[in-house]
């Protein structure tokens, strides 16, 4: 397939963009499927949009019916293309042409299912019964004259509408996420059996497209990267040198003190197998605790974090000559950095990224950034660390954020006992979640059945959408001390708590390495809670979970007997108190907690 330079290309397909969270995530699905599509602010006049066969409108975090709510030109739904409304796009579309919207008297978040109600080309082939994945509040409560019903759920009475003479749609749920199981053949429908499209789009074979657009930043200038040593920064650093040589390009490892047990060891071994004289380890332990102490909000420690490596970056950079103009900074960032740190035009903040703070922002505004993978989401970052021959053991980790532990330390400023509720306890931990595309920081509510009680992960679902003031659930695997006489302690980062972490962690990997069960799951998050007794002041939550790219994200059973093993296990180390086990799905849950 011939295929012109996509700055020469015409989309078939544009995105609006109303703030939603998977914004990025629909291009780049729609892009998997052949067709060639970009984004563009949601308020595009219509004339700048003619020519195009379809059009997508995002789901987004506001209500249609509030002033100052993100808006399209009315005038598109007259334009001779089809429309496609997601979520929030539903009910724009709906309330454009006369339906109406309305607060639902509860939330629908994570896995749900639909029941087709009419045959439409949309749903050519996967009519009846179907797994999706909803996130809102909001609802289509009557169609607009003319549109039919297509589907709905136990909760949501139009979670589908159309118009098949008009070529408009709407869902409710999220057809472009991994968890909506018929979801790539309704937008491969809506491609192609709707918009009439046709294949002008290859997302394979990335790297030699990659490599001439960082000779074209980079210029003749060189590249200093400050790498992880996760998948992200050793594949961009790759690119990088093999686009500009060894020469041109250098790589600094900043071990924090907030890294895992091994990893400044591992990160040593993988880049002196890239080259020789590429690569060193700058020591700052010291610097960023002494920095994160007494700190206890999460949206502060990735201030502080992200701000420390800008201010270690510099004193780098001042030491050597990399300041001056024929040098600028690379870095691993991907997609979903950058969409979760509202990184579109109307997303709400979920969480700041430790490489979206001011002074990176800074660097950006100098023209002194060159970010290889910033169209690209972890599964493709993979392929293509794939194409560049990167050993498996290195491709195959589970991410890792950029912060390190400090946002696997939960802090607390006061003791507070858990409370109970008829549904379960009220544990007094916060933690971040994403719910109808929007940030929010509430406690959990902590269930005493065990996680491997039939139907646990369905009715933790059913507790979120029914309860507003919670945002995740997790499940008691084991604990030394009855539930009910659990209390928060006032605790912040320490060495003394992080070293308690990197154990239990370190358990946690080589007990999922040796029975396999770290191949069935995309990330295992280990996070220490300033949950249980004065003897034993922490417990230890387990967050095993199945995505593809991390915009969403399924809670994952684990296997009875390990389970049992890793609990036995952790409840032996030293100050832990509890282990529990993250029944929650993204939403309404982030992936980590923090």
């Amino acid at each position: 397939m011939s295929q012109p330079p996509a700055a020469q290309q015409h989309p078939q397909v544009v995105v609006l963009d109303t703030g939603g969270q998977y914004c990025h995530l629909i291009t780049r699905k729609i892009r998997e499927l052949g067709v060639y599509s970009e984004i563009r602010p949601s308020e595009t006049p219509a004339s700048e949009l003619r020519g195009v066969k379809g059009i997508v409108i995002s789901g987004g975090p506001a209500s249609v019916y509030e002033d100052g709510s993100p808006q399209v030109d009315p005038a598109i739904f007259e334009l001779d293309c089809a429309v496609l409304g997601i979520c929030y796009g539903q009910q724009l579309l709906a309330w454009h042409l006369g339906g109406t919207v309305q607060k639902g008297s509860k939330g629908e978040y994570g896995l749900a299912y639909l029941d087709t109600r009419a045959e439409a080309p949309i749903f050519r082939g996967i009519g009846g019964r179907q797994q999706i994945w909803m996130s809102h509040r909001d609802t289509v409560t009557e169609v607009p004259a003319g549109y039919e019903v297509l589907g709905s759920t136990e909760t949501c009475a139009i979670a589908a509408m159309g118009h098949s003479a008009k070529r408009h749609y709407g869902v409710q749920f999220h057809p472009e996420v991994v968890h909506t199981e018929r979801g790539r053949q309704l937008l491969s429908n809506f491609l192609f059996d709707v918009c009439a499209c046709e294949q002008d789009w290859n997302p394979r074979d990335q790297a030699l497209r990659i490599e001439e657009e960082i000779r074209r930043v980079a210029g003749d200038r060189n590249v200093f990267f400050f790498v992880s040593g996760g998948v992200d920064s050793t594949v961009a650093f790759t690119l990088c040198l093999r686009a500009l040589g060894e020469s041109r390009v250098r790589a600094l490892y900043v071990d924090t003190g907030l890294m895992r047990d091994g990893e400044t060891e591992f990160v040593t071994r993988v880049f002196a197998s890239l080259g020789r004289d590429i690569f060193a380890v700058e020591h700052a332990q010291e610097r960023f605790l002494s920095a994160l102490a007494g700190v206890r909000e999460p949206e502060k420690k990735r201030h502080i974090i992200g701000e420390l490596f800008v201010q270690v970056q510099q004193d780098i950079l001042e030491s050597g000559h990399y300041l001056d103009e024929n040098w600028v900074l690379g870095q691993g960032t991907i997609y979903p950095d950058t969409i979760e740190s509202g990184g579109t035009a109307k997303a709400d903040l979920i969480k700041t990224h430790h490489n979206r703070v001011a002074g990176i922002q800074k660097l950006i505004s100098e023209n002194r950034l060159v970010e290889p993978l910033h169209l690209l989401y972890k599964d493709e970052v993979r392929e293509v660390g794939h194409e560049l021959g990167l050993p498996p053991e290195l491709l195959s980790r589970h991410p890792f954020p950029g912060p390190g532990l400090a946002i696997r330390c939960l802090c607390e400023d006061a003791v507070r006992p858990v409370e109970r509720l008829d549904e379960g306890w009220l544990a007094p931990l916060h933690s971040v979640g994403v719910q109808g595309d929007s940030r929010s920081y509430r406690p959990v509510l902590l269930l005493d059945s065990p996680p491997s009680t039939p139907g646990i992960h369905h009715r933790a679902t059913d507790l979120i959408n029914r309860l507003p003031g919670i945002n995740r659930v997790a499940s008691l695997a084991g604990s030394h001390a009855p539930v009910e006489s659990l209390t928060t302690t006032v605790a912040y980062i320490s060495a003394t708590r992080l070293d308690r972490l990197r154990a239990a962690d370190s358990l946690v990997r080589s007990l999922c390495h040796a029975s396999g069960y770290d191949d069935k799951v995309w990330q295992f998050p280990v996070i220490i809670v300033p949950l249980g007794t004065p003897e034993r002041p922490d417990s230890i939550v387990l967050r095993p979970i199945d995505s593809v790219d991390g915009m969403t994200a399924q809670s994952v059973p684990m296997p009875l007997p390990l389970l049992t093993e890793m609990t036995n296990a952790l409840l032996a180390q030293q100050g832990i108190c509890a282990v529990l086990y993250d029944l929650t799905h993204k939403p309404p849950g982030t992936i980590e907690w923090e």
